[in-house]
């Protein structure tokens, strides 16, 4: 595998798992974690390689860090790159 395909999958990490992303299933709008350094053209192209669909609009959207606190020392959890892809009607991606 070359190194340009490489990056380009490395692009999405995951899809978020949540309520909220489950409803958005439905109307064919799927929520993926993807890397910090990634753009809107490299997560299309690593959604039409590992998926073959082809997008129609794609969202990015920043996750916010979160303070916590773990055996009373204070720390930071989360945080990272999210983006919203949208699929016309017939199309389907399947997480397995």
């Amino acid at each position: 595998m070359s190194d340009k395909i490489k990056i380009i999958k490395d692009a999405i990490k995951n899809p978020r798992v949540t309520e909220k992303a489950s409803g958005a299933l439905e109307k064919n709008i799927y929520i993926f974690n993807v890397d910090m350094s990634a753009n809107k053209k490299e997560i299309g192209k690593a959604i039409f390689s590992l998926y073959k669909v082809k997008p129609v609009k794609i969202n990015i959207l920043p996750v916010p860090y979160k303070k916590i606190m773990s055996k009373g020392k204070e720390g930071v959890r989360g945080g990272g790159k999210k983006a919203v892809v949208y699929l016309k009607e017939g199309d389907k991606i399947e997480f397995i």
